[in-house]
């Protein structure tokens, strides 16, 4: 595997940790702004909402742009809208750099795929586009952790100075490893990728992606509050949860890309019902510390072993008519789950419904995503069979 794809991989665990580590500060953060909690999780929402709309309009913006020029711009607007983050006083100046971070960082998944594709034989594109993903993963692991204990010990406006560090680190290694390719051939036609669109089954497969995103981070966002407040951990003993919880998701993205592409259907069943199992345990663990530190851990290996199959049926459901379009639809998917998620677990809060009714949230939102699968499966059995899914 070439060493561009290995630093294209450390900087999606830059962006990913950048995406991720809020739910770790959330106290800290709401604190220090004079907002409440659920004012704090909506900035794990803007940047979810900016990588929905940044996904599909920089996937096509920058498709004939030089690569490398590309990454290493969108790697500079991402650390210096995390510099303006760190220095700004106020709630509203946070959140829209949140939202430019998000766009940049959906601009730079959309382009650093392309280039991790264009460095292998087609037969190793697979595995080039694992080590991306591998990157966000390890993020979970490493990056969100150590951004939370930074947070607690000198203030969250110091883990986005680490960020920014990361970031500027990130382009010098772009700029010293990796080869400024150009995309081959024409342009592919937009109205030969729109016709993408026309497709009731992909609609639905996204559809799939988002619900089962959402039912993740309703919990997700406030589990730093969750356990403090209902479980009891000390908020020193926050970062090894949530550490666990990437342990989990490593075990589960592993288990769940052995058995994506044979049984995207069962993975998908399995997962969501481990996950359901999970959040109700969470929501009526209480001060059983040890209960809920568990569930998180099956939690996180629940939500990731189900992501491999969300795209490869959204992959097959496109047929490979759309490659650039389908990859940008299921980004911006995945991000309406991550948007809508926080944003319905603030509303219970907000309403006093307490922090574990964000857990009995998700338990709604896998309910629906087990409806949405099984008409997807019904049209599946009935219709007729789509192409081979791609990079599968």
């Amino acid at each position: 595997m070439p060493l561009a794809i290995a630093v294209l991989g450390l900087c999606v665990f830059a962006l990913g940790t950048s995406e991720f580590m809020i739910t770790g500060l959330l106290p800290g953060m709401a604190a220090d702004l004079a907002v409440g909690i659920p004012a704090a999780g909506l900035l794990i929402s803007a940047f979810a909402a900016g990588m929905v709309v940044g996904a599909p309009l920089l996937a096509a913006a920058t498709l004939r742009l030089p690569r490398r020029v590309t990454l290493m711009a969108l790697l500079g607007v991402f650390g210096v809208a995390h510099v303006v983050g760190a220095l700004t006083p106020g709630y509203a100046l946070l959140f829209a750099t949140r939202v430019v971070s998000a766009v940049a960082c959906a601009g730079f998944w959309a382009v650093a795929a392309a280039t991790a594709v264009s460095l292998v034989p087609k037969d190793r594109r697979g595995r080039a586009l694992a080590v991306l993903v591998g990157g966000l993963t390890i993020a979970n692991v490493a990056g969100v952790p150590a951004g939370t204990f930074l947070g607690q010990h000198a203030g969250w406006r110091a883990a986005f100075w680490a960020v920014a560090a990361l970031s500027f680190a990130a382009l010098v290694a772009v700029f010293a490893f990796v080869p400024d390719t150009r995309p081959e051939g024409e342009r592919p036609s937009l109205r030969a990728e729109l016709r993408l669109y026309r497709r009731g089954r992909v609609w639905l497969a996204l559809g799939v992606i988002a619900l089962s995103q959402a039912m993740t981070f309703a919990t997700f966002s406030y589990l730093a509050p969750l356990l403090v407040e209902t479980s009891g951990l000390p908020e020193s003993a926050v970062p090894l949860v949530l550490a666990l919880f990437g342990v989990g998701a490593i075990a589960g993205i592993t288990a769940g890309g052995k058995l994506a592409d044979a049984r995207p259907f069962a993975v998908l069943y399995g997962g969501i019902g481990l996950a359901l199992a999970a959040m109700a345990v969470l929501a009526s663990a209480g001060p059983a510390a040890p209960v809920a530190v568990a569930a998180v851990f099956v939690f996180g290996f629940a939500a990731f072993a189900i992501n491999p199959a969300l795209n490869v049926r959204a992959f097959a459901e496109a047929g490979g008519d759309a490659p650039t379009f389908v990859g940008a639809s299921t980004t911006s998917a995945f991000n309406v789950g991550n948007t809508a998620g926080p944003w319905l677990g603030g509303l219970s809060i907000s309403a006093g419904l307490g922090y574990p009714s964000v857990a009995w949230v998700s338990v709604l939102l896998g309910a629906l995503t087990v409806a949405a699968l099984t008409f997807a499966v019904a049209l599946h059995r009935t219709g007729a069979p789509r192409p081979e899914p791609v990079f599968s």
